[in-house]
């Protein structure tokens, strides 16, 4: 007697399984992903890796740069991998490996947006403190943190969350192919990200910090002078506001799991083009428009001087 349970799950009606190696049973992603939505991602993250690359070539701020870069370039394999299981004749949406691939680097591609923000975050510290004698580092960083240890800290904590995360999705996989409970794999995805939203939460917090501490010090000297002063606010809210922007699709993700693997939100494609593709997009546009790269970067307004 089969110890496999009866198919339960999304079946497409008017997709016909091809019940090949590599098809599960059932349409792993609880509905059968529009080929639009993959192809809108596609060109759009194409045109925001051309603009990283332009402020990677003007700015020669390579960190932040290369991991934006990265991001992009993630993104446009997870999606091309997602409109592989999109309706036939373009893809097949009960295939196992496309399913696992896409999960991979859409999920991979804000590890290395993350890293991106934490270093904008360092660098506007080093770049407030060094070339000005009465600001000290340790008096902008948040709870006297050096900027290698903030790297540290959350770069390892995203690192951490995203294998825990990514060996979830897989063994969601494997186990809808076997029609075997998904239950423990899902357990396994819930927590890495809530260990995700709780790292990325105290990040916030630091970042706040930052924001008042380089507001009190450049109210109380000279530094806050002038139209640099403005330019400086200009591009911290844009780091704030790439940062929410993560935070909401990191916070999505956790809702959507808890749910469970057919639960609503992940069984609804609207909820992950509004939660998971458009703040992606919308933090990359903004930290392309408004590029730290223009403040720390080669002959960047920081750069040249205090403000």
């Amino acid at each position: 007697m089969s110890n496999k349970a009866p198919i339960d799950g999304y079946v497409d009606p008017s997709i016909p399984n091809p019940n090949k190696d590599v098809d599960a049973p059932i349409i792993i992603y609880g509905y059968t992903p529009h080929l639009s939505l993959s192809a809108l991602a596609i060109a759009l993250f194409a045109l925001l890796l051309v603009l990283h690359s332009y402020r990677l070539y003007s700015s020669r701020l390579y960190a932040f740069s290369i991991l934006l870069i990265f991001t992009t370039i993630c993104e446009i394999i997870g999606y091309a991998f997602r409109l592989r299981s999109s309706p036939p004749p373009t893809g097949d949406p009960y295939n196992v490996i496309n399913f696992i691939v896409q999960y991979f680097f859409i999920v991979c591609a804000p590890v290395f947006l993350s890293a991106g923000i934490y270093t904008t975050l360092t660098s506007f510290i080093g770049a407030l403190s060094d070339p000005n004698p009465g600001i000290e580092a340790r008096k902008l960083s948040p709870l006297g943190l050096s900027k290698k240890t903030i790297l540290a800290i959350f770069i390892t904590s995203d690192v951490i969350a995203t294998i825990v995360q990514v060996a979830g999705a897989a063994l969601i996989g494997v186990s809808e192919s076997n029609r075997k409970s998904p239950d423990t794999a899902n357990n396994i995805l819930l927590a890495g990200l809530a260990f995700q939203v709780f790292s990325f939460l105290v990040f916030l917090i630091l970042l706040l910090i930052f924001l008042r501490n380089s507001r009190k010090i450049m109210m109380s000297t000279s530094t806050g002078e002038g139209g640099r002063s403005n330019m400086m606010q200009m591009y911290t809210f844009a780091l704030v506001g790439s940062s929410l922007l993560v935070y909401l699709r990191t916070c999505f993700r956790l809702a959507e799991t808890a749910q469970g693997v057919m639960g609503y939100a992940s069984s609804h494609e609207a909820f992950f083009g509004a939660l998971e593709f458009a703040p992606i997009v919308l933090a990359i546009a903004m930290l392309g428009w408004w590029h730290p790269g223009r403040l720390v970067g080669r002959n960047g307004l920081l750069s040249r001087g205090s403000i």
